[in-house]
């Protein structure tokens, strides 16, 4: 079939499938950031509801670092709002390139017609 393609189409396919390896890399980062997102949230939540003089600890590297309940929420509020932020990006990104996708699966599809 390659054989009997123009430069024209052959180009097309090659950018195909670029998209499509674009389209799949960023549902990845996608996934992984909404599950980041939701891990995030229990924790927030279940933290919500320990008490205030419980003792917290946190990752630092390695270790496990002794914190207070007010900078662990504000912490987990921070990693939320940016992981949120990240969503957004990566969603609008999935999008545009799944048109840019769809637009050149089009223009290869008329060209293939055409021959």
């Amino acid at each position: 079939m390659s054989e009997q393609l123009t430069p024209e189409a052959r180009e097309k396919l090659e950018n195909l499938q670029a998209f499509q390896s674009k389209v799949q890399q960023v549902t990845v980062q996608k996934h992984h950031t909404e599950a980041q997102l939701a891990e995030n949230k229990s924790a927030l939540s279940v933290l919500s509801k320990t008490e205030k003089d419980a003792t917290l600890y946190r990752h630092v590297g390695n270790l496990l670092v002794e914190t207070n309940q007010n900078s662990a929420e504000e912490d987990l509020q921070q990693r939320i709002e940016a992981l949120e932020v990240r969503l957004q990006t990566l969603s609008k990104q999935s999008e545009r390139i799944q048109k840019q996708f769809e637009t050149l699966q089009k223009e290869i599809q008329e060209i293939l017609n055409i021959s």
